[in-house]
Protein backbone atom coordinates (compact mmCIF):
# COMPACT_ATOMS: atom_id res chain seq x y z
CA UNK A 1 0.00 0.00 0.00
CA UNK A 2 1.07 3.64 -0.51
CA UNK A 3 0.26 6.50 1.63
CA UNK A 4 -2.75 7.47 -0.14
CA UNK A 5 -4.44 4.01 0.38
CA UNK A 6 -3.41 4.28 4.00
CA UNK A 7 -5.47 7.58 4.60
CA UNK A 8 -8.30 6.37 2.55
CA UNK A 9 -8.38 3.43 4.94
CA UNK A 10 -8.48 5.69 7.79
CA UNK A 11 -11.07 7.62 6.02
CA UNK A 12 -13.00 5.24 5.65
CA UNK A 13 -13.03 3.50 9.38
CA UNK A 14 -13.50 0.37 10.08
CA UNK A 15 -15.62 -2.03 8.03
CA UNK A 16 -15.79 -5.66 6.76
CA UNK A 17 -12.57 -5.19 5.35
CA UNK A 18 -10.57 -2.82 6.84
CA UNK A 19 -9.63 -3.43 10.88
CA UNK A 20 -7.56 -1.09 13.41
CA UNK A 21 -5.35 -2.23 16.32
CA UNK A 22 -3.36 -0.20 18.63
CA UNK A 23 -0.12 -0.89 18.69
CA UNK A 24 1.91 1.20 21.38
CA UNK A 25 3.57 -1.88 22.77
CA UNK A 26 3.86 -5.41 22.29
CA UNK A 27 1.59 -6.06 25.02
CA UNK A 28 -1.04 -3.61 23.19
CA UNK A 29 -1.30 -6.69 20.44
CA UNK A 30 0.52 -9.97 21.44
CA UNK A 31 2.01 -12.12 18.46
CA UNK A 32 -1.06 -14.71 18.79
CA UNK A 33 -3.63 -11.93 18.62
CA UNK A 34 -1.96 -10.04 15.68
CA UNK A 35 -2.15 -13.66 13.90
CA UNK A 36 -5.72 -14.39 14.60
CA UNK A 37 -6.71 -10.77 13.36
CA UNK A 38 -5.51 -12.20 10.03
CA UNK A 39 -6.75 -15.10 10.07
CA UNK A 40 -10.69 -13.21 10.66
CA UNK A 41 -9.59 -10.81 7.08
CA UNK A 42 -8.16 -13.92 5.68
CA UNK A 43 -11.40 -15.88 6.17
CA UNK A 44 -13.97 -12.93 5.13
CA UNK A 45 -13.15 -11.75 1.68
CA UNK A 46 -9.37 -10.29 2.65
CA UNK A 47 -8.56 -6.57 3.43
CA UNK A 48 -6.00 -4.24 5.28
CA UNK A 49 -5.13 -4.47 8.47
CA UNK A 50 -3.49 -1.56 10.09
CA UNK A 51 -1.47 -1.50 13.38
CA UNK A 52 -0.67 1.59 14.98
CA UNK A 53 -4.28 3.04 14.86
CA UNK A 54 -7.34 3.15 17.86
CA UNK A 55 -10.61 2.17 17.29
CA UNK A 56 -12.12 5.51 16.28
CA UNK A 57 -9.43 6.13 13.73
CA UNK A 58 -6.89 8.40 15.70
CA UNK A 59 -3.25 7.42 14.59
CA UNK A 60 -1.03 6.65 18.09
CA UNK A 61 1.35 4.90 16.30
CA UNK A 62 3.37 1.91 15.74
CA UNK A 63 5.76 0.23 18.88
CA UNK A 64 8.26 0.06 20.00
CA UNK A 65 10.38 1.41 16.91
CA UNK A 66 12.17 0.04 14.89
CA UNK A 67 9.68 -1.72 12.26
CA UNK A 68 10.36 -4.38 10.06
CA UNK A 69 7.53 -4.99 7.87
CA UNK A 70 9.09 -7.89 6.84
CA UNK A 71 10.01 -9.80 9.73
CA UNK A 72 6.17 -9.18 10.84
CA UNK A 73 4.92 -10.59 7.50
CA UNK A 74 6.77 -13.52 8.01
CA UNK A 75 6.11 -13.64 11.57
CA UNK A 76 2.19 -13.71 10.16
CA UNK A 77 3.16 -16.92 7.50
CA UNK A 78 5.26 -18.82 10.46
CA UNK A 79 1.93 -18.83 13.09
CA UNK A 80 -0.91 -19.16 10.48
CA UNK A 81 -2.36 -22.61 8.97
CA UNK A 82 -1.93 -22.73 5.77
CA UNK A 83 0.37 -20.27 5.59
CA UNK A 84 -1.27 -16.79 4.85
CA UNK A 85 1.18 -14.80 2.34
CA UNK A 86 0.83 -10.86 3.47
CA UNK A 87 1.84 -8.12 2.68
CA UNK A 88 3.17 -5.53 5.31
CA UNK A 89 4.34 -1.67 4.86
CA UNK A 90 5.19 1.39 7.46
CA UNK A 91 4.15 4.72 6.20
CA UNK A 92 4.50 8.08 8.30
CA UNK A 93 1.37 9.12 9.13
CA UNK A 94 0.64 12.52 11.06
CA UNK A 95 4.31 12.11 12.46
CA UNK A 96 3.67 8.63 13.29
CA UNK A 97 4.25 5.33 11.93
CA UNK A 98 1.80 3.12 10.84
CA UNK A 99 1.99 -0.12 9.95
CA UNK A 100 -0.28 -2.04 6.97
CA UNK A 101 -0.90 -5.19 6.61
CA UNK A 102 -2.57 -6.50 3.26
CA UNK A 103 -3.90 -9.74 3.58
CA UNK A 104 -5.65 -11.75 0.81
CA UNK A 105 -9.16 -13.45 0.15
CA UNK A 106 -7.83 -17.33 1.13
CA UNK A 107 -9.19 -19.77 -0.88
CA UNK A 108 -10.06 -21.90 1.70
CA UNK A 109 -10.46 -21.79 5.54
CA UNK A 110 -7.44 -21.00 7.65
CA UNK A 111 -6.45 -20.70 11.34
CA UNK A 112 -3.68 -19.66 13.58
CA UNK A 113 -1.35 -22.57 14.38
CA UNK A 114 -2.58 -23.02 17.81
CA UNK A 115 -6.09 -23.73 16.43
CA UNK A 116 -8.49 -20.37 16.39
CA UNK A 117 -10.57 -19.78 13.65
CA UNK A 118 -12.24 -16.70 13.35
CA UNK A 119 -13.85 -14.75 10.59
CA UNK A 120 -15.15 -10.77 10.15
CA UNK A 121 -18.68 -10.12 10.23
CA UNK A 122 -21.17 -7.51 11.15
CA UNK A 123 -21.95 -8.12 15.09
CA UNK A 124 -25.43 -8.23 16.76
CA UNK A 125 -24.60 -4.15 17.14
CA UNK A 126 -24.17 -3.95 12.98
CA UNK A 127 -20.20 -3.19 13.75
CA UNK A 128 -17.90 -5.18 12.05
CA UNK A 129 -15.63 -7.43 13.94
CA UNK A 130 -13.84 -11.00 14.32
CA UNK A 131 -16.17 -13.52 15.23
CA UNK A 132 -15.91 -16.96 15.90
CA UNK A 133 -15.68 -19.32 12.92
CA UNK A 134 -17.81 -22.41 13.77
CA UNK A 135 -17.63 -25.51 12.14
CA UNK A 136 -20.88 -25.46 10.51
CA UNK A 137 -20.12 -22.38 8.87
CA UNK A 138 -16.90 -23.41 7.38
CA UNK A 139 -18.96 -26.40 5.98
CA UNK A 140 -21.04 -24.01 4.19
CA UNK A 141 -18.33 -21.52 3.00
CA UNK A 142 -16.58 -24.65 2.23
CA UNK A 143 -19.02 -25.82 0.05
CA UNK A 144 -19.74 -22.32 -1.63
CA UNK A 145 -16.31 -21.72 -2.68
CA UNK A 146 -15.77 -25.26 -3.68
CA UNK A 147 -19.29 -24.39 -6.38
CA UNK A 148 -20.57 -27.90 -4.41
CA UNK A 149 -24.30 -28.00 -3.48
CA UNK A 150 -24.81 -29.00 -0.16
CA UNK A 151 -28.00 -30.95 -1.70
CA UNK A 152 -25.66 -32.88 -3.60
CA UNK A 153 -23.69 -34.71 -0.76
CA UNK A 154 -24.58 -37.66 -0.80
CA UNK A 155 -26.44 -39.38 2.51
CA UNK A 156 -23.95 -41.87 3.95
CA UNK A 157 -25.81 -45.15 4.42
CA UNK A 158 -29.10 -43.71 3.15
CA UNK A 159 -31.01 -46.25 0.92
CA UNK A 160 -34.29 -45.44 -1.60
CA UNK A 161 -36.59 -47.29 0.70
CA UNK A 162 -35.18 -44.09 3.48
CA UNK A 163 -37.69 -41.65 1.09
CA UNK A 164 -41.42 -41.63 1.94
CA UNK A 165 -43.58 -42.43 -0.93
CA UNK A 166 -46.46 -40.32 0.30
CA UNK A 167 -44.32 -37.26 -0.01
CA UNK A 168 -43.14 -38.40 -3.68
CA UNK A 169 -46.25 -38.32 -4.53
CA UNK A 170 -46.84 -34.99 -2.71
CA UNK A 171 -44.64 -33.56 -5.52
CA UNK A 172 -46.14 -35.40 -8.57
CA UNK A 173 -49.61 -33.70 -7.33
CA UNK A 174 -48.08 -30.24 -7.20
CA UNK A 175 -46.38 -30.86 -10.65
CA UNK A 176 -49.82 -31.73 -11.90
CA UNK A 177 -51.18 -28.34 -11.81
CA UNK A 178 -51.35 -25.56 -14.02
CA UNK A 179 -47.58 -24.06 -12.83
CA UNK A 180 -45.80 -27.54 -12.17
CA UNK A 181 -43.94 -29.74 -14.41
CA UNK A 182 -45.87 -32.47 -15.87
CA UNK A 183 -43.33 -34.40 -16.86
CA UNK A 184 -42.00 -35.23 -13.42
CA UNK A 185 -46.11 -36.11 -12.39
CA UNK A 186 -45.42 -39.10 -14.56
CA UNK A 187 -41.94 -40.31 -13.92
CA UNK A 188 -41.26 -43.44 -10.99
CA UNK A 189 -39.77 -42.45 -7.48
CA UNK A 190 -36.32 -43.31 -9.02
CA UNK A 191 -37.03 -41.66 -12.33
CA UNK A 192 -38.02 -38.28 -9.96
CA UNK A 193 -35.05 -38.58 -8.13
CA UNK A 194 -32.71 -38.64 -11.64
CA UNK A 195 -34.21 -35.81 -12.85
CA UNK A 196 -34.25 -33.56 -9.66
CA UNK A 197 -30.04 -34.44 -9.67
CA UNK A 198 -30.15 -36.54 -5.94
CA UNK A 199 -29.65 -39.52 -6.35
CA UNK A 200 -25.81 -40.27 -6.22
CA UNK A 201 -25.08 -42.44 -9.18
CA UNK A 202 -21.83 -42.85 -8.25
CA UNK A 203 -22.19 -46.14 -6.63
CA UNK A 204 -24.32 -49.27 -7.17
CA UNK A 205 -27.54 -49.27 -6.80
CA UNK A 206 -27.84 -45.44 -6.63
CA UNK A 207 -28.28 -43.99 -3.28
CA UNK A 208 -30.52 -40.31 -2.15
CA UNK A 209 -28.27 -37.76 -0.93
CA UNK A 210 -28.79 -34.99 1.06
CA UNK A 211 -31.48 -32.90 -1.19
CA UNK A 212 -33.64 -36.23 -1.51
CA UNK A 213 -33.55 -36.84 2.32
CA UNK A 214 -34.52 -32.91 2.49
CA UNK A 215 -37.66 -33.55 0.22
CA UNK A 216 -38.78 -36.88 0.78
CA UNK A 217 -37.17 -38.48 3.17
CA UNK A 218 -39.09 -39.80 6.59
CA UNK A 219 -38.75 -38.31 9.69
CA UNK A 220 -36.23 -40.88 11.02
CA UNK A 221 -34.08 -40.34 8.09
CA UNK A 222 -34.08 -36.68 8.57
CA UNK A 223 -33.14 -36.69 12.24
CA UNK A 224 -30.34 -38.86 11.00
CA UNK A 225 -28.70 -37.07 8.02
CA UNK A 226 -30.33 -33.43 8.41
CA UNK A 227 -30.98 -32.53 12.21
CA UNK A 228 -30.99 -28.85 11.48
CA UNK A 229 -34.55 -29.73 9.52
CA UNK A 230 -37.20 -28.18 11.80
CA UNK A 231 -39.97 -25.58 11.54
CA UNK A 232 -41.75 -23.36 13.83
CA UNK A 233 -45.37 -21.49 13.65
CA UNK A 234 -46.39 -19.07 16.14
CA UNK A 235 -49.36 -16.46 16.57
CA UNK A 236 -49.86 -13.64 19.22
CA UNK A 237 -52.46 -11.09 19.95
CA UNK A 238 -52.71 -7.30 20.29
CA UNK A 239 -51.80 -8.28 23.85
CA UNK A 240 -48.57 -10.09 22.61
CA UNK A 241 -49.84 -13.26 24.26
CA UNK A 242 -48.97 -16.09 22.28
CA UNK A 243 -52.06 -18.00 21.21
CA UNK A 244 -50.49 -20.71 18.72
CA UNK A 245 -46.88 -22.80 18.60
CA UNK A 246 -46.71 -25.31 16.49
CA UNK A 247 -43.07 -27.37 16.15
CA UNK A 248 -42.38 -29.37 12.90
CA UNK A 249 -40.02 -31.61 11.48
CA UNK A 250 -40.47 -32.86 8.07
CA UNK A 251 -39.34 -33.22 4.23
CA UNK A 252 -40.01 -29.83 3.01
CA UNK A 253 -42.74 -29.90 0.63
CA UNK A 254 -44.81 -31.12 3.60
CA UNK A 255 -43.95 -28.42 5.89
CA UNK A 256 -44.92 -25.58 2.57
CA UNK A 257 -47.63 -27.12 3.03
CA UNK A 258 -48.48 -27.68 6.81
CA UNK A 259 -47.38 -23.95 7.39
CA UNK A 260 -50.04 -22.61 4.35
CA UNK A 261 -52.51 -24.39 6.66
CA UNK A 262 -51.81 -22.56 9.92
CA UNK A 263 -51.44 -19.34 8.08
CA UNK A 264 -54.84 -19.43 6.14
CA UNK A 265 -57.20 -19.18 9.92
CA UNK A 266 -54.98 -16.19 10.85
CA UNK A 267 -55.25 -14.42 7.48
CA UNK A 268 -58.41 -12.50 8.24
CA UNK A 269 -59.69 -10.35 4.86
CA UNK A 270 -60.69 -7.05 4.39
CA UNK A 271 -63.74 -5.86 1.82
CA UNK A 272 -64.05 -3.33 -0.58
CA UNK A 273 -66.32 -2.16 -2.80
CA UNK A 274 -65.55 -1.93 -6.29
CA UNK A 275 -68.30 -0.37 -7.75
CA UNK A 276 -71.13 -2.90 -7.63
CA UNK A 277 -68.86 -6.21 -6.58
CA UNK A 278 -67.73 -6.71 -3.01
CA UNK A 279 -63.58 -7.84 -3.13
CA UNK A 280 -62.28 -9.33 0.03
CA UNK A 281 -58.37 -8.76 0.12
CA UNK A 282 -56.69 -11.15 2.54
CA UNK A 283 -54.22 -9.66 5.00
CA UNK A 284 -51.24 -11.61 3.27
CA UNK A 285 -51.53 -12.63 -0.61
CA UNK A 286 -51.38 -16.27 -1.46
CA UNK A 287 -48.66 -15.56 -3.26
CA UNK A 288 -46.57 -13.50 -0.57
CA UNK A 289 -47.36 -16.87 1.77
CA UNK A 290 -46.31 -19.07 -0.48
CA UNK A 291 -43.15 -17.14 -2.19
CA UNK A 292 -41.62 -16.01 1.84
CA UNK A 293 -41.95 -19.39 3.00
CA UNK A 294 -40.68 -21.46 0.35
CA UNK A 295 -37.79 -19.09 0.25
CA UNK A 296 -37.04 -19.56 3.63
CA UNK A 297 -37.28 -23.57 3.48
CA UNK A 298 -35.16 -23.51 0.06
CA UNK A 299 -32.59 -20.82 0.58
CA UNK A 300 -31.74 -21.89 4.44
CA UNK A 301 -28.18 -22.93 5.93
CA UNK A 302 -28.88 -26.50 6.23
CA UNK A 303 -25.45 -26.58 8.18
CA UNK A 304 -26.49 -24.75 10.67
CA UNK A 305 -28.85 -25.46 13.51
CA UNK A 306 -31.90 -23.74 14.14
CA UNK A 307 -36.06 -23.78 12.72
CA UNK A 308 -37.93 -21.65 10.21
CA UNK A 309 -39.60 -19.66 12.14
CA UNK A 310 -43.27 -18.41 10.86
CA UNK A 311 -44.55 -15.43 13.57
CA UNK A 312 -48.07 -14.34 12.76
CA UNK A 313 -49.20 -10.69 14.54
CA UNK A 314 -51.76 -8.14 14.50
CA UNK A 315 -48.72 -6.09 12.65
CA UNK A 316 -46.89 -8.54 10.45
CA UNK A 317 -45.81 -11.92 9.26
CA UNK A 318 -42.31 -12.68 10.03
CA UNK A 319 -39.98 -15.18 8.25
CA UNK A 320 -36.88 -15.88 9.90
CA UNK A 321 -34.88 -18.70 8.04
CA UNK A 322 -30.90 -19.87 9.43
CA UNK A 323 -28.21 -18.71 7.79
CA UNK A 324 -27.37 -14.53 6.60
CA UNK A 325 -28.19 -14.42 2.57
CA UNK A 326 -26.23 -16.11 0.16
CA UNK A 327 -22.95 -14.87 -1.15
CA UNK A 328 -23.90 -11.75 -3.33
CA UNK A 329 -27.14 -10.92 -2.30
CA UNK A 330 -27.51 -7.62 -0.15
CA UNK A 331 -30.15 -5.39 0.76
CA UNK A 332 -29.17 -3.27 -2.19
CA UNK A 333 -29.79 -6.04 -5.46
CA UNK A 334 -32.36 -8.11 -3.23
CA UNK A 335 -34.85 -7.34 -5.88
CA UNK A 336 -32.70 -7.88 -8.81
CA UNK A 337 -30.33 -10.50 -7.96
CA UNK A 338 -31.43 -14.71 -7.57
CA UNK A 339 -28.28 -16.54 -6.11
CA UNK A 340 -29.61 -19.79 -4.58
CA UNK A 341 -27.86 -21.36 -1.80
CA UNK A 342 -28.53 -24.50 -3.00
CA UNK A 343 -29.44 -24.40 -6.82
CA UNK A 344 -30.27 -28.33 -6.46
CA UNK A 345 -33.34 -27.48 -3.80
CA UNK A 346 -34.56 -24.08 -6.00
CA UNK A 347 -35.12 -26.17 -8.98
CA UNK A 348 -37.04 -28.69 -7.60
CA UNK A 349 -39.65 -25.82 -6.26
CA UNK A 350 -39.61 -24.65 -9.58
CA UNK A 351 -40.60 -27.46 -11.20
CA UNK A 352 -43.34 -28.08 -8.39
CA UNK A 353 -44.66 -24.89 -9.49
CA UNK A 354 -44.23 -23.60 -5.93
CA UNK A 355 -41.80 -20.46 -6.41
CA UNK A 356 -41.20 -18.23 -9.75
CA UNK A 357 -38.92 -19.92 -12.63
CA UNK A 358 -37.74 -16.61 -13.72
CA UNK A 359 -36.12 -16.21 -9.85
CA UNK A 360 -38.07 -13.50 -9.48
CA UNK A 361 -40.06 -14.06 -6.21
CA UNK A 362 -38.94 -11.02 -4.01
CA UNK A 363 -40.14 -8.64 -6.90
CA UNK A 364 -43.45 -10.63 -6.90
CA UNK A 365 -43.50 -10.86 -3.17
CA UNK A 366 -43.19 -6.94 -3.20
CA UNK A 367 -45.60 -6.61 -6.19
CA UNK A 368 -48.65 -8.58 -4.58
CA UNK A 369 -48.10 -6.66 -1.57
CA UNK A 370 -48.27 -3.12 -2.91
CA UNK A 371 -51.26 -4.22 -5.44
CA UNK A 372 -52.72 -4.98 -2.26
CA UNK A 373 -52.58 -1.89 -0.73
CA UNK A 374 -49.53 -2.43 1.91
CA UNK A 375 -46.39 -1.81 2.77
CA UNK A 376 -43.41 -3.36 1.10
CA UNK A 377 -41.74 -6.44 2.52
CA UNK A 378 -38.79 -5.32 4.72
CA UNK A 379 -35.43 -7.34 5.03
CA UNK A 380 -33.85 -4.92 6.72
CA UNK A 381 -33.27 -6.62 9.99
CA UNK A 382 -31.63 -9.53 8.37
CA UNK A 383 -28.19 -10.08 9.90
CA UNK A 384 -24.90 -12.65 8.77
CA UNK A 385 -26.68 -15.10 11.03
CA UNK A 386 -30.09 -15.08 9.81
CA UNK A 387 -32.48 -13.87 6.76
CA UNK A 388 -35.47 -12.16 8.51
CA UNK A 389 -38.46 -10.86 6.30
CA UNK A 390 -41.53 -8.48 8.04
CA UNK A 391 -44.63 -8.64 5.99
CA UNK A 392 -46.94 -5.99 7.05
CA UNK A 393 -50.26 -6.61 7.28
CA UNK A 394 -52.25 -3.82 8.69
CA UNK A 395 -55.40 -2.27 7.23
CA UNK A 396 -54.77 -1.83 3.11
CA UNK A 397 -55.17 0.90 1.19
CA UNK A 398 -58.54 0.72 -0.21
CA UNK A 399 -57.76 3.28 -2.70
CA UNK A 400 -54.89 1.96 -4.00
CA UNK A 401 -57.04 -1.60 -4.09
CA UNK A 402 -59.69 -0.05 -5.94
CA UNK A 403 -56.80 1.31 -8.51
CA UNK A 404 -55.48 -2.15 -8.97
CA UNK A 405 -59.19 -3.46 -9.91
CA UNK A 406 -60.30 -0.53 -12.07
CA UNK A 407 -58.05 0.48 -13.82
CA UNK A 408 -57.96 -0.30 -17.74
CA UNK A 409 -59.83 -3.07 -16.56
CA UNK A 410 -57.45 -4.38 -14.56
CA UNK A 411 -53.88 -3.99 -16.27
CA UNK A 412 -52.34 -2.49 -13.43
CA UNK A 413 -51.49 -5.67 -12.28
CA UNK A 414 -49.23 -5.68 -15.38
CA UNK A 415 -47.37 -2.76 -14.49
CA UNK A 416 -43.57 -2.86 -13.85
CA UNK A 417 -42.33 -3.17 -10.19
CA UNK A 418 -41.00 0.17 -10.11
CA UNK A 419 -43.69 1.89 -12.02
CA UNK A 420 -46.10 0.40 -8.69
CA UNK A 421 -43.71 1.53 -6.40
CA UNK A 422 -42.96 4.88 -7.02
CA UNK A 423 -47.19 4.61 -7.15
CA UNK A 424 -47.01 3.23 -3.79
CA UNK A 425 -44.25 5.83 -2.28
CA UNK A 426 -46.49 8.88 -3.95
CA UNK A 427 -49.45 7.67 -2.69
CA UNK A 428 -47.91 7.81 0.74
CA UNK A 429 -46.14 10.81 0.77
CA UNK A 430 -47.73 13.54 -1.58
CA UNK A 431 -45.47 15.34 -3.80
CA UNK A 432 -42.06 14.02 -3.69
CA UNK A 433 -38.77 14.96 -5.71
CA UNK A 434 -36.50 12.57 -8.15
CA UNK A 435 -33.85 12.54 -5.13
CA UNK A 436 -36.38 11.72 -2.57
CA UNK A 437 -37.89 9.10 -4.39
CA UNK A 438 -34.31 7.58 -5.45
CA UNK A 439 -33.85 7.68 -1.52
CA UNK A 440 -36.69 6.25 -0.33
CA UNK A 441 -36.70 3.33 -2.93
CA UNK A 442 -33.11 2.53 -3.32
CA UNK A 443 -33.29 2.78 -7.33
CA UNK A 444 -30.81 4.57 -9.27
CA UNK A 445 -31.92 7.86 -11.12
CA UNK A 446 -32.24 6.42 -14.26
CA UNK A 447 -35.07 3.71 -13.41
CA UNK A 448 -36.34 6.34 -11.21
CA UNK A 449 -37.00 8.95 -14.02
CA UNK A 450 -37.78 6.18 -16.21
CA UNK A 451 -40.70 4.97 -14.56
CA UNK A 452 -42.10 8.12 -13.31
CA UNK A 453 -41.86 9.36 -17.29
CA UNK A 454 -44.27 6.50 -18.11
CA UNK A 455 -46.47 6.93 -15.11
CA UNK A 456 -46.49 11.08 -16.23
CA UNK A 457 -47.66 9.32 -19.79
CA UNK A 458 -50.34 7.63 -18.98
CA UNK A 459 -51.75 10.51 -17.07
CA UNK A 460 -51.29 8.15 -13.21
CA UNK A 461 -48.80 10.73 -12.24
CA UNK A 462 -48.20 14.40 -12.23
CA UNK A 463 -44.61 16.35 -13.26
CA UNK A 464 -44.62 19.71 -11.56
CA UNK A 465 -41.78 22.00 -12.76
CA UNK A 466 -38.43 20.86 -14.57
CA UNK A 467 -35.28 20.38 -13.71
CA UNK A 468 -33.65 19.88 -9.76
CA UNK A 469 -36.83 21.54 -8.71
CA UNK A 470 -39.12 19.05 -10.76
CA UNK A 471 -41.75 17.13 -8.44
CA UNK A 472 -44.32 14.24 -8.75
CA UNK A 473 -48.28 13.69 -7.53
CA UNK A 474 -50.24 11.50 -8.03
CA UNK A 475 -52.62 12.71 -11.07
CA UNK A 476 -55.80 12.10 -11.96
CA UNK A 477 -56.29 9.04 -13.89
CA UNK A 478 -55.17 7.08 -10.37
CA UNK A 479 -57.78 9.05 -8.30
CA UNK A 480 -60.49 8.07 -11.03
CA UNK A 481 -59.33 4.72 -10.89
CA UNK A 482 -59.56 4.33 -7.40
CA UNK A 483 -63.23 5.76 -7.54
CA UNK A 484 -61.69 9.26 -5.45
CA UNK A 485 -62.06 12.41 -7.64
CA UNK A 486 -62.01 14.40 -4.67
CA UNK A 487 -59.05 13.32 -3.47
CA UNK A 488 -57.34 14.83 -6.67
CA UNK A 489 -59.41 18.15 -6.06
CA UNK A 490 -58.40 18.22 -2.49
CA UNK A 491 -54.56 17.90 -3.29
CA UNK A 492 -54.78 20.15 -6.09
CA UNK A 493 -56.47 22.69 -3.81
CA UNK A 494 -53.51 23.94 -2.22
CA UNK A 495 -50.49 24.31 -4.78
CA UNK A 496 -47.02 25.00 -3.49
CA UNK A 497 -47.16 28.85 -4.15
CA UNK A 498 -50.19 29.14 -1.75
CA UNK A 499 -48.73 26.51 0.96
CA UNK A 500 -45.41 28.56 0.73
CA UNK A 501 -46.95 32.06 1.25
CA UNK A 502 -49.75 30.33 4.57
CA UNK A 503 -45.92 29.35 5.54
CA UNK A 504 -44.59 32.98 5.36
CA UNK A 505 -47.59 34.65 6.81
CA UNK A 506 -47.46 32.36 9.98
CA UNK A 507 -43.25 32.97 10.65
CA UNK A 508 -44.43 36.73 10.09
CA UNK A 509 -47.02 36.46 12.70
CA UNK A 510 -45.43 34.18 14.94
CA UNK A 511 -41.83 34.54 14.47
CA UNK A 512 -40.80 31.33 14.29
CA UNK A 513 -42.45 27.66 13.01
CA UNK A 514 -40.97 24.30 12.81
CA UNK A 515 -41.26 21.55 10.25
CA UNK A 516 -44.20 19.92 12.10
CA UNK A 517 -45.91 22.93 12.38
CA UNK A 518 -45.78 23.36 8.61
CA UNK A 519 -46.45 19.38 8.26
CA UNK A 520 -50.06 20.61 10.43
CA UNK A 521 -50.71 24.01 8.69
CA UNK A 522 -50.08 22.97 5.41
CA UNK A 523 -51.56 18.86 5.70
CA UNK A 524 -48.90 17.61 3.89
CA UNK A 525 -45.85 14.76 4.74
CA UNK A 526 -43.06 14.97 6.06
CA UNK A 527 -41.53 14.78 2.87
CA UNK A 528 -43.45 17.85 0.83
CA UNK A 529 -43.37 19.88 4.70
CA UNK A 530 -39.23 19.06 4.40
CA UNK A 531 -39.26 20.12 0.20
CA UNK A 532 -41.27 23.38 1.26
CA UNK A 533 -38.63 24.72 3.51
CA UNK A 534 -36.01 23.97 1.16
CA UNK A 535 -37.16 25.90 -1.13
CA UNK A 536 -38.40 28.76 0.92
CA UNK A 537 -34.61 28.98 2.65
CA UNK A 538 -33.02 28.48 -1.21
CA UNK A 539 -34.79 31.68 -1.93
CA UNK A 540 -34.10 33.28 1.15
CA UNK A 541 -37.25 33.97 2.34
CA UNK A 542 -36.32 31.97 5.67
CA UNK A 543 -33.50 30.99 7.50
CA UNK A 544 -32.72 28.14 9.92
CA UNK A 545 -31.83 28.14 13.39
CA UNK A 546 -30.96 25.37 15.65
CA UNK A 547 -30.48 21.88 15.30
CA UNK A 548 -32.79 18.24 15.45
CA UNK A 549 -35.40 18.73 17.72
CA UNK A 550 -34.42 22.71 18.26
CA UNK A 551 -34.58 23.10 14.48
CA UNK A 552 -36.82 26.35 13.21
CA UNK A 553 -37.53 28.52 10.77
CA UNK A 554 -36.97 32.57 10.73
CA UNK A 555 -37.32 35.73 8.37
CA UNK A 556 -33.90 37.18 7.40
CA UNK A 557 -33.86 40.37 8.82
CA UNK A 558 -31.95 43.35 6.89
CA UNK A 559 -29.17 43.58 9.31
CA UNK A 560 -28.36 39.71 9.27
CA UNK A 561 -30.24 39.52 12.25
CA UNK A 562 -32.94 37.40 12.79
CA UNK A 563 -36.35 39.22 14.91
CA UNK A 564 -37.90 35.86 16.94
CA UNK A 565 -41.37 36.50 18.24
CA UNK A 566 -42.13 34.71 21.59
CA UNK A 567 -43.85 31.28 20.89
CA UNK A 568 -45.70 30.47 17.91
CA UNK A 569 -48.69 28.28 18.69
CA UNK A 570 -49.34 24.74 16.82
CA UNK A 571 -51.48 25.12 14.29
CA UNK A 572 -55.04 22.46 14.04
CA UNK A 573 -55.27 21.06 10.57
CA UNK A 574 -58.49 22.34 8.64
CA UNK A 575 -62.05 21.55 10.64
CA UNK A 576 -60.70 21.50 13.82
Amino acid sequence: MDDSEVLAALAGGESLTVEFKRHRSKSDLPESELAEAVVCLANGRGGTLLLGVEDDGTVSGFGPLPTNPQAIAALIMNRTQPNVPVEASAHDIERHIVVAITVPDMPRVVGTKSGVYKRRALGVDGRPQCLPYLPEEMLSDGLFAAGQDYAALPARGAEMNDLDPRELDRLRAMCGRDSGDEVLAALSDEEICRALRVLDTSVEPPRPTIGAVLLFGKEEALARYVPSVEAIFQARDDAERLRRSDVLRAPLLRTLDWMAERIEPFNEEQEVMVGLLRVAVPRVAPDVVREAVANALVHRDYTEMGPVRVLMSPESMTVTSPGGFPRGVNLDNLLDTSAPRSPILADAFKRAGLVDRAGRGISRMFRAQLLAGRDEPDYAASTDAAVRVEVPTADADLDMVRFVRSYADGLARDLPLDQVRVLHELRHSGRVRMSELQMALRLSATKVRTASTRLVEQGLVEQIGSGRARQYSLGPAYYEAASDRDAYVRVRSTDPVQQRQMILQYVEAYGSMTRGQVMSLCSVGTSQARSLLRDLVGAGQLVLRGERRGAHYVLPSRDGSEDEKPSAPTPQPPGR
